[in-house]
């Protein structure tokens, strides 16, 4: 089958990591049987959502290529990039992937400028050919996220606000002309009243820059304000995914139904500020061999408790659970 029409290709993508002691070590199964696709030719912004513990930042890593997974495929843009090896291939993949992290003070170290960081990253990546190019480049690529060179040259991280920051390492981040964006909880440590400006500025990227952003939050207000299709993890699951409209506006999955009664209704004016932590032991969930829910769903079966449902599709979105077979 040809992957190449598809920016990103997941299929049964695996990841176990062993926990506990020698003598009582057990796995936890980190990312299960996930399958997600972006298409190259449209950009969008892909959300994967859930509480803490879902599986989100593990998926990340390894869409980034920072973690290995224990079996299934990934492909960028039909490449395996779990076989690159070498620095040329890697360098090509990180100019094409960049990550956003959760705090933008880990980005700038304290002791160094801000534009050492962008100047780099253009000169680095060979984004110029001539160096006297680079400085109308970052002029650029700071416009694009609300700042400009002159507001940023000379000064140090510790002269700018979170946001300020944030923003900063969202310009360094296009300034490869990435095709994906990976932002895990962007927006998470930033002040309330700046959030909505920082998700605006990923819709106007993809629009301005093609480029496609996914996204990881535990907020679902955000999410549903900026996302074109969204997927709900538990514990390592997709359980619910789709077009956002459909999904949170009317949830299939009993643990989609659950985040959603979290906040009055997915709006932008109203936040969901706490990860739901409703399991006495996660590690009964992970270690489910049914459905990782069966322990909290009102809709029960036993065949939940002892095997793990299947993709059903229905009203454009693909949920895992029993009530839809």
């Amino acid at each position: 089958m040809n992957h190449n029409n598809k920016l990103l290709f997941i299929k049964n993508l695996t990841k176990i990591f062993s926990a506990g002691s020698f003598l009582f070590k057990s796995n936890i199964v980190a990312v299960n049987n996930v399958s997600l696709e972006l298409n190259a030719q449209r950009a969008e912004i892909f959300t994967l959502a859930g509480e803490s513990g879902s599986g989100k930042t593990t998926l990340a890593r390894i869409i980034l290529g920072l973690v290995r997974p224990t079996s299934g495929t990934i492909l960028y843009k039909g490449r395996d990039i779990t076989q690159i090896k070498s620095a040329k291939d890697w360098k090509w993949f990180t100019r094409e992937v960049q990550p956003i992290s959760q705090n933008p003070f880990d980005t700038f170290s304290p002791l160094n400028k801000v534009e050492t960081y962008l100047y780099d990253t253009a000169i680095n990546y060979n984004i110029v050919t001539n160096k006297s190019e680079v400085y109308n480049i970052l002029d650029e690529k700071l416009k694009a996220v609300g700042l400009s060179w002159d507001e940023v040259r000379g000064k140090y991280p510790n002269e700018f606000s979170g946001g300020q920051l944030q923003r900063l390492s969202i310009a360094r981040a296009i300034i490869t002309n990435p095709s994906l964006i990976v932002a895990d909880e962007p927006v998470s440590m930033i002040d309330a009243s700046l959030r909505m400006s920082i998700v605006n500025l990923f819709k106007n990227l993809k629009e301005q820059f093609n480029v496609s952003v996914i996204y990881i939050t535990h907020d679902l207000a955000t999410a549903y304000y900026i996302s074109d299709r969204i997927a709900i993890m538990l514990r390592g699951s997709i359980v619910e995914s789709g077009p956002v409209e459909k999904v949170l506006n009317a949830p299939l999955h009993p643990y989609t139904k659950l985040l959603k009664q979290s906040i009055p209704e997915p709006t932008i004016d109203v936040q969901w500020e706490e990860e739901i932590q409703l399991s006495v032991t996660e590690i009964k969930e992970f270690t489910a061999s049914g459905c990782k829910f069966a322990a909290r769903c009102p809709y029960v079966m036993e065949t939940c408790k002892t095997k793990e449902p299947e993709e059903t599709f229905v009203d454009e979105r693909a949920v895992r659970c029993y009530l839809y077979k």
